[in-house]
């Protein structure tokens, strides 16, 4: 009897032992951001920014199949510290090179471990796996609770809104519904990032990092209080091709699971990046350092640039004397128009294939690809080619060995509208291949970048952003300016946006009106200069018919000399849904851009960041008359020295580009 009370003795202690709550806390090299972690009946963490709680205790877990959580009442086994400060080479990016700077915990458990990282501007943690056999990820929970009824900035999913099943089928675009956690509409989902409004004007950015098997990241908030939950895509078991021209994936039937894995793994990372001045957020390195180094040594072959692009505008010429579409005149032209502006490519957007075959072999008749590919080789330019989800995964493969050899240079995919596991596969498989015959992707219809263009360089761009072509439908009550001055703090945090900028047609807000075949773009001429500054895009698009650069040589030209990829990068002055200022460097020349909501504003340009010498200016700015006609500008040269403030108007909706160059 005596031994049954030891027994059961013992056990009460090895239970009471896990049970017990333990912390550890991790610090940013700074010492300003703090993170503590919690272990004993579950895995929870907390975020302090000098002393203030930024978010609450927040349990997070992850339960595999037949019951097994990570994050459940287990014991630390041990807490494995390190720090880095590393400079980490770029290939495609916005600066030549990003400062790893970070403190790290690991705490390791029967199985399994969470890492957590602490950045001076945010943190990260991660699941890591040591499974030496296959098991399957039922569940995860990473949740976000925060002190106070903060306001957010959020991208509610505006398709399929009958459940949130329907809902994980979307384009992964919205402007924003700025509102209190509390306010949160409990119906719909969000996609990432999510931005929130801490105390004394810090701003958090929710992102993530490293996703290549794994599917992505919804929030919502069904209680509608202060904590906002994960959702993840659970695993697709029946796909139908279908949706738009056949060239979708839609997802009839799904597991009780939401990812499968085949034994050791790391897991996404969760992000949390922090910032006090609201200008730094728009100059976040976070997705791109958590990211895994590029598959590969040899990137020299991708060229970045500019694009002319025909699907915005229509496929509209003027003055010409044959009928324009897709056909072999119309993409000559455009090609000829990109050669002698010095424009690197041209894209065939949808058309040039057969409709509703899924086939990318099967060319209309109307189109003599070889010819065209042959002809924009002998003028110096690129052709990029428009492919369905449905039609580039099923001949993978064979398409990109096929349209390599024959000369073309890329492909911009569309429609996924999906992160489930399976989706989010197909993009490393995509960029893998591409890799492999030396093409550049452009991801369209697909969710926010999470590091894939760091693995594979040759992502060039992505889509999920609420960009330019919606001016060719949307109501006039749309705004669609406030969201340009929104987006550089959130959306483009976590990398490149394909917005698809350059509208030659400007309209002041009471002019705007949708027209699909003549479409305009809201604000002026010198918003759409300074978004080619702004907007981070390695590949840009000129979204604007030939005929009207034409027409607009001085803005043409500027638009065209404007880089795409950049050695340095720094957020001079902004605020979130007011305006923005970003300088860009290329060599020895700078570029300044400005952009602001519909409130006229005065913005002071603080050239200090320039060394010390004398500059010239060629300068872009609203027009007298550009709060009455969109298209106003005048161009001015400056001679200027360091140091020196320039004081600009800026029109409602209006904006500044500059180019600044030693004497």
């Amino acid at each position: 009897m005596k031994k049954l009370y030891f027994v059961i003795f013992f056990f009460c202690l090895s239970v009471a032992a896990v049970a017990a709550e333990k912390s550890y806390i991790v610090s940013s090299p700074d010492g300003n951001i703090s993170v503590e972690v919690y272990t004993g009946e579950a895995l929870a963490y907390s975020m302090f920014h000098k002393g203030d709680v930024m978010l609450a205790k927040t349990p997070v877990s992850m339960t595999l199949e037949g019951g097994v959580v990570y994050g459940g009442a287990d014991k630390v086994r041990k807490a494995v510290r390190k720090s880095v400060d590393r400079t980490i080479p770029a290939v495609i990016y916005k600066k030549a090179s990003v400062r790893d700077r970070y403190n790290e915990m690991t705490l390791v458990f029967r199985g399994y471990s969470v890492v957590f990282r602490v950045f001076d501007d945010g943190m990260a943690y991660r699941f890591r796996s040591d499974s030496k056999v296959p098991f399957k990820v039922v569940s995860e929970q990473a949740g976000f609770v925060f002190p106070e009824d903060w306001n957010i900035y959020v991208p509610y999913v505006r398709h399929h809104l009958d459940t949130f099943e329907t809902q994980l089928m979307n384009s992964f675009e919205n402007s924003y519904a700025y509102v209190p956690l509390s306010g949160w509409n409990k119906e719909r989902l969000a996609f990432l990032p999510v931005m929130v409004e801490a105390s004394k004007g810090r701003k958090l950015n929710i992102m993530e990092a490293d996703l290549l098997n794994y599917p992505g990241m919804f929030l919502s908030n069904g209680d509608a209080d202060r904590k906002l939950e994960s959702v993840f895509a659970r695993y697709p078991k029946t796909v139908e091709q279908g949706g738009h021209n056949r060239l979708q994936g839609l997802v009839r039937e799904r597991e009780e699971f939401i990812a499968t894995c085949e034994g050791a793994t790391d897991f996404p990372w969760r992000i949390i990046s922090l910032s006090e001045r609201d200008a730094d957020m728009a100059d976040n390195d976070m997705v791109y350092r958590l990211a895994k180094d590029p598959a590969g040594t040899d990137w020299s072959w991708i060229r970045p640039g500019k694009v002319a692009w025909e699907w915005w505008n229509d496929w509209n010429l003027r003055g010409v004397d044959f009928r324009t579409g897709v056909n072999n005149d119309t993409y000559k032209y455009y090609i000829d128009f990109a050669a002698e502006k010095g424009v690197e490519y041209v894209i065939l957007d949808e058309g040039w294939a057969v409709n509703k075959k899924a086939d990318l072999f099967q060319i209309v008749p109307e189109i003599n690809l070889e010819e065209l590919v042959a002809h924009a080789e002998a003028k110096g330019v690129g052709i990029i080619l428009w492919a369905g989800y449905w039609a580039f995964d099923k001949d993978l493969e064979k398409v990109c060995e096929h349209y390599s050899k024959m000369g073309v240079k890329g492909f911009k995919v569309d429609f996924m509208d999906r992160d489930d596991q399976v989706m989010v596969d197909f993009h490393r498989r995509a960029a893998e291949v591409a890799a492999k015959w030396h093409l550049m992707i452009d991801f369209h219809g697909t969710y926010k970048p999470t590091g894939l263009q760091r693995t594979y360089p040759n992502v060039v761009n992505f889509e999920g952003v609420y960009g330019l072509e919606n001016m060719k439908w949307v109501k006039p009550d749309a705004d669609q300016v406030e969201y340009d001055v929104t987006i550089p703090f959130v959306r483009m945090a976590c990398g490149p946006m394909d917005y698809t900028q350059g509208a030659m047609k400007n309209a002041v807000r009471e002019n705007y009106h949708p027209a699909y075949s003549e479409p305009m773009s809201q604000g002026t001429r010198c918003h759409q200069l300074a978004e080619y500054v702004v907007f981070e895009a390695p590949l840009t698009m000129l979204c604007d018919s030939p005929s009207n650069y034409l027409e607009e040589e001085e803005c043409t030209r500027f638009i065209v000399d404007i880089p795409t990829v950049w050695d340095e990068t720094r957020a001079l002055d902004g605020k979130v849904a007011d305006y923005v200022v970003m300088a860009r460097r290329r060599g020895d020349a700078w570029y300044v851009g400005g952009l602001t909501d519909w409130n006229a504003r005065e913005i002071d340009v603080d050239l200090g960041f320039l060394p010390e010498g004398n500059y010239t200016v060629e300068l872009f700015k609203d027009g007298v008359n550009a709060d009455r006609a969109g298209e106003d500008y005048r161009r001015e040269i400056l001679d200027v020295a360091a140091g020196k403030v320039l004081k600009l108007w800026l029109a409602p909706g209006g904006g500044f580009a500059m180019k600044i160059t030693n004497k």
